[in-house]
């Protein structure tokens, strides 16, 4: 699956949500609901996108120390309806803000060599080693962190009922 990398930063994060959820419909049992996800980092209007090497990586990572940028979640669940013909599509983008610390040349370094950075959005990732990079997030963290589960609750509060528990507030 070709993933989009240009247009407007909410509209690439859900399509690319969409493209995931429909190749997950081709393998999952029919009848099935299918959730496919995406996140974008976005500074300044335009979406970052995945490192290819370590230099672009050390480049993403300068680029935001000592700044604000926003994370991006979009989601996108297909109904058992799809499979008949009749789709049952339910999507939204959820919106986390973040805000890197100053990262010094020693930092970046090391948390290059760690290669954590690979196939993630911005070049980083908050559950592991990147929290060191953080000092603030502003919004839904599981967002930050690849599926945003309050969106997630919201598009599809059965997935919740079906635990016994309610959705999460706020």
């Amino acid at each position: 699956m070709e993933e989009l990398t240009d247009g407007d930063p909410e509209t690439v994060v859900l399509e690319n949500a969409r493209r995931k959820a429909v190749a997950g419909l081709e393998a999952a049992p029919r009848g099935s609901p299918v959730l496919g996800a995406d996140t974008e980092v976005v500074l300044e209007g335009r979406t970052l996108g995945k490192a290819a090497d370590r230099a672009g990586a050390r480049n993403r990572l300068e680029t935001l120390s000592g700044r604000s940028h926003t994370v991006l979640g979009g989601v996108v669940l297909l109904g058992p309806g799809m499979a008949a013909g009749n789709p049952e599509v339910r999507s939204g983008v959820a919106r986390s803000e973040v805000t890197f610390r100053e990262l010094d040349a020693p930092m970046i370094e090391a948390y290059l060599a760690s290669g954590e950075w690979r196939d993630k959005a911005g070049a980083y990732a908050i559950q592991g080693l990147g929290a060191v990079l953080v000092e603030r997030v502003d919004g839904d963290f599981s967002n930050v962190v690849g599926l945003p589960v309050r969106l997630l609750t919201e598009l599809a509060p059965e997935l919740f009922a079906a635990t016994g528990h309610s959705a999460p507030e706020g």
